[in-house]
């Protein structure tokens, strides 16, 4: 057991997040995306049973966003004509103000497709239970 940790993070994820560098990428995924397939190339870490808001939280606690780009933060946008509604977005921006002055100013959206492809770059994929659409979220990291 470590002190100040959050317990959400399992011991692979920690790891993970120590190994990625500076512009590296991780996507917190809900449980529609097809984490396996898109993260052929990435690290897939399963945390099935876990919502997207905690995870983000206590990444957050550890994990720095890049302050070299305008969006480190991005969501996958709404597809046109699907009425899908997305107030998880809302939590995400307040769970992002609690750990970067910055908060809502972070984020910006991905047409999903392209958030696809960039997930496909990503250096690993966190695979979720949430059942909330559209609450895949990316996270670019910045310097300590």
């Amino acid at each position: 057991m470590l002190k100040n940790i959050p317990p959400i993070l399992s011991p692979e994820l920690l790891k993970t997040l120590c190994e990625m560098g500076h512009s590296d990428r991780i996507v917190i995924a809900d449980g529609n995306f097809p984490c396996e397939s898109i993260g052929k190339n990435a690290k897939v870490i399963r945390c099935d049973g876990h919502g997207v808001p905690e995870l983000l939280d206590a990444v957050l606690t550890l994990f720095p966003l890049d302050t070299y780009v305008d969006k480190p933060v991005n969501l996958m946008q709404v597809m046109p004509g699907d009425n899908a509604k997305t107030p998880i977005w809302e939590e995400y921006k307040a769970i992002i103000a609690k750990h970067d002055p910055r908060g809502a100013d972070t984020v910006g959206e991905i047409e999903r497709f392209a958030f696809y492809e960039e997930a496909k770059k990503a250096y690993a994929i966190i695979a979720t239970g949430e059942k909330a659409v559209y609450a895949n979220i990316m996270l670019q990291k910045g310097v300590v």
